[in-house]
């Protein structure tokens, strides 16, 4: 019980700190925030409590799980032993950022045999539906569950440039929630298969969840009421255009369509080992002089993530982690939001002590492109596709930042609740 009360704790701290953030909380709709909030519960219960929900989670991980065994054959083909010998170790570059380059190429088969749009149609309409925020929002929303937050504008391009500040930051804001479906599995390989089915629900969880909090920190004005009106022309003018590709690279065929995402792949994939370096280096540079600045005050074992973790110990604590590892677990946030998810990632994967449902939980927390890069990430990506709109997403980065962390928040703290 005393576990259960803390965790509806630290729901209502999440909602309230949204509220407080609001630019118009009269403007709030009820129905609209309601409606999301009840959709991310019942994604979480469905995939975390119920028989048959589990089931099909498990049985999503086990799918991912065999396709990560398809993209081991092409590593161990360019690696040879270095993939395959246990005397080798972990190494991040062989087991992880090959997988990336894997799905990049899946995910562009699918687009390009009309799969992956047909998906992303019906997830959409499912979340217009149930939400009631426009087809432009939802689109995105549910693109943003299979694709990054740079590549989930695409599905909406003819729109970027007349969205309203609160229709571009909810885009904005369910891109921060959410991650790409194209590294999803590496996050697996830095934490062991057993992580999957969390990283599976997050995933899902993140779209309802960033609407949520979008929709509490930058409600609809009377004004946004209609605006982007979509006919059945204009619909299949947005699926026309959901493709990662741009619309002048688009693959003439399906083996074109495999080297174009490879291609992609290899680029997220350097872009990411390039990152985990710089910022791992970084890190333990910072470390190393918050060590030695320790040391003249006494203070021993002074680090970044030591003073991360003791801002946050409290945040976690409410999300159901033990207090006992609550400080490791608030340095693993704070390294996500300040550094990136793979690093945490990379972090905790590395980590001993932490209890199954400590894992689970700081599993949900970290799943998401919330941190400060991000912003620049979307002012280069949603700002090259509609240049009019790159001072505004400039001027809401800091609060789509904030949308996207309180989205992965709520997502850990509902874990927290139905996770044993």
């Amino acid at each position: 019980m005393t576990k259960f009360l803390i965790g509806l704790a630290g729901i209502a701290v999440i909602l309230l700190i949204a509220f407080a953030l609001s630019t118009n909380r009269r403007a709030i709709r009820p129905r609209v925030v309601g409606a999301a909030f009840a959709l991310q519960i019942a994604i979480a219960v469905l995939v975390l409590y119920v028989p048959a929900g589990k089931a099909a989670i498990y049985g999503m991980s086990a799918a991912v799980s065999a396709l990560l065994g398809y993209a081991g054959e092409g590593t161990r083909v360019i690696f040879g032993d270095l993939a395959t010998d246990p005397k080798f170790g972990h190494a991040f570059a062989i087991s992880s950022l090959p997988v990336i380059i894997f799905f990049a190429a899946l995910v562009a088969v699918l687009y390009h045999v009309g799969i992956m749009q047909f998906v992303v149609r019906w997830l959409g309409g499912a979340i217009e539906k149930v939400t009631g925020v426009s087809k432009v929002e939802s689109l995105c929303a549910a693109a943003n569950i299979f694709v990054g937050q740079s590549e989930a504008p695409l599905v909406i391009r003819p729109y970027l440039a007349t969205l309203t500040p609160s229709q571009l930051f909810a885009v904005m804001s369910v891109g921060m929630a959410g991650v790409a479906g194209t590294i999803l599995a590496a996050y697996a390989t830095l934490l062991g298969p057993g992580s999957l089915p969390f990283l599976l629900a997050a995933s899902f969880m993140a779209a309802p969840g960033g609407l949520l909090m979008a929709k509490i920190i930058m409600p609809d004005t009377p004004y946004d009421d209609g605006e982007l009106p979509l006919g059945d022309d204009r619909e299949e003018q947005i699926v026309r255009v959901a493709e990662v590709a741009a619309e002048e690279e688009r693959a003439a065929n399906i083996i074109m369509a495999a080297a174009m995402g490879a291609q992609t792949g290899v680029r997220i994939a350097v872009a990411v080992g390039a990152m985990v370096l710089a910022f791992v280096a970084l890190v333990a540079l910072a470390n190393g002089l918050l060590a030695e600045v320790g040391s003249w005050f006494g203070l021993k074992g002074l680090s970044f993530q030591s003073l991360l973790g003791t801002v946050l110990a409290p945040v976690m604590y409410l999300l159901g982690v033990p207090w006992n590892e609550t400080a490791a677990a608030g340095g693993l946030l704070g390294t996500k939001v300040v550094l990136n998810e793979f690093v945490a990632f990379a972090d905790m994967g590395q980590m001993k002590g932490l209890s199954p449902r400590t894992v689970a939980i700081v599993t949900f927390a970290l799943c998401g492109f919330a941190n400060f890069s991000s912003i620049a990430i979307q002012m280069a990506s949603t700002g090259s596709l509609a240049p009019n709109q790159r001072p505004m997403i400039a001027k809401l980065g800091l609060r789509a930042l904030a949308a996207g962390s309180l989205a992965n928040l709520m997502s850990a703290a509902l874990a927290g609740l139905l996770i044993a």
